[in-house]
């Protein structure tokens, strides 16, 4: 399964940028990308693993619970 990189956006919206076979590629190029961006920028940059484009991209949109309060980290 490759690793995805996406530019996520304040609504949920999600790009995908490229994909790697590899993870260290994957963060290197997210790293990079980071730091490229500008303070008008209004997204974030993130790496996911996922069998497709597709999972991906809905496992960056769906919310997740919280956390039960009292749980160690």
């Amino acid at each position: 399964m490759p690793y995805f990189v996406f530019n996520v956006f304040p609504n949920k919206k999600v790009q995908e940028v490229d994909s790697f076979g590899a993870y260290r590629e994957a963060r290197n190029f997210a790293r990079d990308k980071r730091n490229e961006l500008t303070a008008e920028d209004e997204h974030v940059v993130k790496v996911i693993f996922a069998g497709n484009a597709d999972e991906a991209a809905r496992l960056l949109t769906t919310e997740r619970e919280a956390r039960p309060l009292g749980e160690d980290a």
